[in-house]
């Protein structure tokens, strides 16, 4: 993938710089409009000292597209439909005010005129408003293209970040754990995020130009929404800049500030050797921990997990509320019993689809191991932490 200039197209269609900066005139289907907005608003700040990142661009090209821009400085969001442009230009309008009055228009043909004032004038039927932008001339601008390391559908990529994203950090001072790191190379994708506690490891099949990424978390969360508004079969094309990462899906493009930092040694946390194991049913143990979870310390989560004589059970208890105990039946070689976070456990069996699942455990001071049994997957691991109990 070329990186775009003002004197290129990038291979979406496109040249966002090159559209004129006077006040724009196009015709739009409402229904698009109201599709691409609903995109590219999970990328409008909305707690900013920078009002001009509360707005989306609005750029009508002679091509005879509109293009929508959204940004947080973080993650930038293009999207594209069809238009009929009257008057090329860009300009910006509040996305959500924007979006709140549209999707409550009729379906049809909606029409936008700018002013040389920054306000909009929307027409629709017997529908009209005026809206006031700000000056596009303060809009940020975020590169993008850059240079293609792979090309994987966007669904399978989606099924990955699914399977690791809960376990990226929320404490903001440990920035190089809040996102997912993403290596990229000729045996295929594998995804891995850690807050410290717990560690989740997930690949697939692929083959791409060997790399390493972090992506961070808002990134993730707007490339699942993406896979959920596209085709099946979507393809998302995967590039870099020096700071950027790119995700190419059709007409929209994703762009998200790399993150810099060292990720942990990851597979130097991953258990090497166990001494014993439980195969058990997914869903039987997940119910059972929802239950107990009510009854665990409400800072910790602590319950206690006992393995063996073919069974888990899983229990907690709170002097002020009570105690619960559930018993599931389980192949089980070993015993032990351990603390354990229950959200961590609860996380792992609510983002895999298989039946069983395998509980690798050494002894009650070391790190335990989940994955899933016969579901197909290269390889998938989520490593957690005990608690003292």
């Amino acid at each position: 993938m070329a990186t775009a200039t003002k004197d290129t197209i990038p291979a979406h269609g496109v040249d966002f710089r090159a559209v004129t900066q006077s006040a724009p005139h196009f015709s739009v289907d409402r229904d698009a409009l109201v599709r691409e907005l609903s995109l590219a608003i999970g990328a409008v700040e909305r707690r900013t000292t920078i009002p001009i990142l509360g707005n989306v661009k609005l750029e009508a090209s002679d091509f005879g597209h509109l293009s929508i821009t959204a940004t947080d400085l973080e993650i930038c969001l293009y999207c594209r439909c069809d238009a009929e442009v009257k008057k090329p230009g860009a300009a910006t309008l509040p996305a959500k005010r924007l979006l709140d009055y549209v999707r409550l228009l009729p379906a049809g043909s909606l029409d936008i005129k700018f002013g040389d004032t920054q306000w909009a004038s929307i027409t629709a039927g017997r529908s009209k408003m005026r809206i006031a932008g700000m000056s596009v001339e303060s809009y940020p601008y975020v590169p993008t293209s850059g240079n293609a390391i792979c090309s994987v559908p966007l669904k399978a990529l989606a099924r990955l970040i699914g399977r690791v994203s809960y376990a990226i950090s929320m404490q903001e001072s440990r920035f190089t754990l809040n996102g997912a790191l993403l290596e990229t190379g000729d045996t295929g994708l594998k995804m891995v995020a850690t807050d410290g506690h717990r560690l989740t490891l997930a690949e697939m099949g692929g083959s791409g130009i060997p790399a390493k990424n972090l992506i961070p978390r808002k990134a993730l969360v707007e490339l699942n929404r993406l896979a959920g508004a596209v085709p099946l079969d979507a393809v998302v094309e995967i590039a870099t800049d020096d700071n950027h990462l790119f995700f190419t899906v059709g007409d929209r493009i994703l762009a998200a500030r790399r993150l810099i930092g060292n990720f942990p040694e990851y597979e130097r946390v991953i258990p090497k050797g166990f001494t014993g194991c439980a195969i058990f049913n997914r869903l039987a143990l997940r119910d059972g921990l929802q239950r107990v979870r009510g009854f665990a310390d409400e800072r910790s989560r602590a319950i206690k997990v006992a393995i063996g004589n073919g069974q888990v059970s899983a229990s907690a208890q709170a002097l002020e509320t009570g105690e619960a105990e559930d018993v599931v039946s389980a192949e089980t070689s070993g015993e032990v019993t351990i603390g354990f976070n229950a959200e961590y456990l609860i996380d792992f069996l609510g983002s895999t689809e298989a039946e069983k699942v395998a509980l690798s455990f050494a002894d009650e001071k070391s790190a335990m191991q989940l994955s899933p049994v016969g579901d197909g997957d290269s390889r998938y691991v989520c490593v957690v932490m005990p608690l003292r109990i």
